[in-house]
């Protein structure tokens, strides 16, 4: 296995009391001490080192909060957005509008249309193999990024109510 002096061997020992983890022990073993080992033989080294390589504290997902209820649509086919889904600054334009159309365009099997907090009406739709698009004004048009987060719980809102 590697031939490391008590030298080197007290400098693994050490990296691994610094917290480097095995990929790290590697790399140094290989530019400080002029010596390349696989992956399984610094493994087996820390093993017989007796060292333990310290592990990453795990990062605690937040807790998350039951979703409400998706809204039902109106005659019109409109859905309306949540509250707290809405954009913060949505206000004076009226906020977040998503509908969907009765008859989809050819190649679509869902589509419809969203007025964002701008002003600004998309068609958005999915293709058959499910891939989603949205066609706006102007070529390059980009909604607001407020909006964004509502407007996709709206589209995912909709597609679960419409079976997708």
């Amino acid at each position: 296995m590697a031939n490391l002096t008590p030298q080197q061997r007290q400098l693994v020992e050490q990296w691994a009391a610094e917290g480097a983890n095995l990929n790290q022990i590697q790399d140094r073993i290989r530019s400080e001490c002029d010596t390349t080992l696989t992956y399984m033989e610094t493994r087996l080294l820390i093993m017989e080192l007796g060292v333990k390589i310290q592990d990453k504290p795990r990062e605690v997902p937040p807790e998350e909060k039951p979703a409400p209820p998706p809204p039902e649509p109106a005659a019109d086919g409109t859905v309306p957005v949540a509250d707290e889904l809405a954009s913060p600054d949505a206000g004076a334009s009226g906020g977040l509008k998503v509908s969907v159309d009765e008859v989809p365009p050819p190649g679509a099997v869902i589509s419809g249309r969203a007025t964002f907090s701008d002003g600004v009406t998309v068609q958005w739709f999915m293709d058959e193999q499910g891939r989603f698009g949205m066609r706006g004004p102007a070529p390059g048009y980009q909604p607001p990024a407020a909006d964004i987060p509502a407007f996709q719980a709206e589209l995912d809102n909709i597609l679960q109510l419409r079976g997708f």
